[in-house]
């Protein structure tokens, strides 16, 4: 059997979630960011990039090999 190594996402919180909407906060809670500037390395899912593409303002991210 071949293993598929399966692509990153590297995501940074770079805005601070206060004033923001709750769905927003869960979000970003959802995806393990708490504080800005924190990073987290996410396996690269449809569902994963949906949730980025909510708080597109809130977040930075890119592809890791």
């Amino acid at each position: 059997m071949v293993k598929v190594k399966q692509k990153k996402l590297r995501i940074t919180q770079i805005r601070s979630k206060i004033g923001y909407s709750k769905k927003a906060k869960l979000t970003l809670a959802a995806l393990g960011l708490r504080k800005i500037h924190q990073t987290v390395e996410l396996n690269d899912t449809a569902a994963i990039r949906g949730m980025i593409r909510v708080i597109d303002y809130l977040v930075r991210f890119e592809e890791v090999a």
